[in-house]
């Protein structure tokens, strides 16, 4: 054999956990610590470039609607990638996908802190997106086929709150390190983390148990996703504040709903189509996808409102960063107190209804509280906890409807939906801002975002009513932990 084709194969082989984690009876547990990393330096990175805006926009002389492409770039890269990129984790091995988006997102993080111009920033932040994509494909998957079927829920839960420990440090870092070294250093913290978690990933994730070989790939479905989530938020964007004339913002629109309709319809008829499309038939995904996308621009939302508002009006990027953690702070806790605390006897709808009227009852107050360094942390919490109390269940119900070897495509359509919902909570405050600029203390336009926020968290509310009573997840899934490597 040739020594080429030889490391290739290497390359694409998934090596076995040490047979001393593979027998220790918490193993488990350390194959879900091990996902933590990931989804702890992916939710770090979303909310620290949040912190630059201000900073990139006096460095580079761009405005807001241009700045904002460090994040959708980004984002958009990541939805487009996420459901190919589990399935193609599903036939070649998710810890090996995994593993590599770590590789590639750390990379990609250090020329992005050495980026020359906004326009190679943006590129970069693509390049990062492709590892983003690699990793967040793969860790709700690796998470429900890691964990006992009764404990699924619990460990989402663990995930979320290592998610909500990266958002909420994200601001307090990110505020930090802007006003003392500079945005540039905002994206070297990832390269620590990914290097402590490649190791971590070698020894302490399983291999895949049940592949699910690929019979082709959609390439002309894949092209069509990305044009028309691209064009859609490229418009919202032009309306942002892009200078884009009105007529080319109409163009861009009808350009996303009319390759929107192309990729269902390609769907239906593709041999090997990128989505399947009678997963989203299932009650239980189509409408924990939809609740998936409005809590994720719900929490994102704030992440971008809150800092541009409290910096308007004069408070530093280090302060505004300090009352931002109050968000992903009550996340963390609702995510993991959550599960202890309401009665064992909900049901996974009933969890993501109570967070979802919680989350309604935040905003409502956001509406009439002043927008304050001193008044908004409490607020922030107790959206957070909402959030926190409705994510895990929302997850646990969708991966539950999924069969056992689709859990890679599963997980990349919740994470699309996560994706879709973040770069919405980023693009729409940024119109609401534009369309009613913020005066004074930034209420005017700051009130319209948060109108959109909580028109969202409605949707969610809705999303769960519609939900099935329970989660499937234990079913199929009660072998899925047994003799895994």
């Amino acid at each position: 054999m040739p020594r080429s084709r030889f490391t290739l194969q290497a390359l694409m082989r998934e090596r076995p956990r040490p047979h001393r984690v593979r027998t220790h009876p918490h193993a488990w547990w350390l194959a879900v610590a091990t996902v933590c990393f990931g989804a702890f330096m992916g939710q770090l990175d979303a909310s620290i470039v949040t912190l630059t805006y201000s900073s990139l926009a006096s460095d580079f002389g761009a405005s807001l609607a241009s700045v904002e492409w460090v994040s959708l770039a980004y984002l958009l890269t990541l939805v487009a990638l996420l459901v190919p990129m589990g399935r193609l984790s599903d036939a070649h091995g998710r810890k090996l996908m995994y593993l590599y988006g770590f590789v590639v997102f750390t990379a990609a993080s250090v020329v992005c802190g050495l980026a020359p111009a906004l326009g190679v920033l943006v590129g970069f932040r693509v390049l990062q997106a492709v590892g983003a994509a690699l990793m967040q494909a793969n860790s709700v998957a690796l998470v429900a086929t890691s964990a006992p079927p009764e404990r699924i829920r619990s460990a989402l839960g663990v995930q979320a709150a290592a998610q909500a420990l990266g958002l909420a440090l994200g601001p307090t870092v990110g505020g930090a390190l802007v006003s003392t070294l500079g945005w540039r250093w905002v994206f070297g913290v990832n390269v620590p983390i990914g290097l402590i978690a490649l190791v971590a990933g070698h020894y302490l994730l399983p291999r895949t148990r049940a592949h699910h070989p690929a019979t082709g790939f959609d390439w002309a479905g894949l092209g069509l996703l990305a044009v028309a989530t691209t064009s859609a938020l490229l418009g919202v964007s032009a309306a942002s504040g892009l200078p884009v004339p009105g007529w080319g913002v109409a163009v861009l629109f009808v350009v996303a709903g009319a390759a929107g309709w192309a990729f269902v319809v390609r769907q239906r008829r593709a041999a090997a189509p990128l989505l399947d499309l009678a997963l989203l038939r299932v009650r239980a995904v189509s409408a924990g996808l939809v609740g998936a996308l409005c809590g994720y621009l719900v929490l994102f939302g704030p992440l971008v409102l809150v800092p541009l508002v409290l910096t308007g009006g004069g408070t530093s990027e280090l302060v505004a960063g300090l009352v931002l953690t109050a968000l992903p702070g009550g996340f963390a806790l609702g995510a993991t107190a959550a599960d202890r605390l309401l009665p064992s006897a909900l049901s996974d709808r009933q969890r993501c209804l109570l967070g979802a009227l919680v989350c309604v009852g935040a905003l409502t107050a956001l509406l009439v509280v002043p927008m304050t360094a001193r008044s908004l942390p409490v607020v922030l919490v107790v959206l957070g906890l909402g959030l926190g109390t409705f994510t895990p269940a929302n997850n646990a119900l969708i991966m539950g409807a999924i069969p056992l070897g689709s859990s890679g495509t599963g997980g990349g359509l919740v994470n699309m939906a996560r994706g879709l919902g973040t770069a919405l909570g980023v693009a729409l405050v940024t119109l609401a801002l534009h369309v009613a600029p913020p005066t004074g203390t930034g209420l005017n336009g700051a009130r319209w975002a948060v109108l959109m926020l909580l028109a969202a968290a409605m949707i969610s509310v809705a999303a769960a009513a519609l939900g099935p009573g329970t989660s499937r997840s234990a079913t199929g899934r009660s072998s899925s932990n047994q003799g895994q490597s």
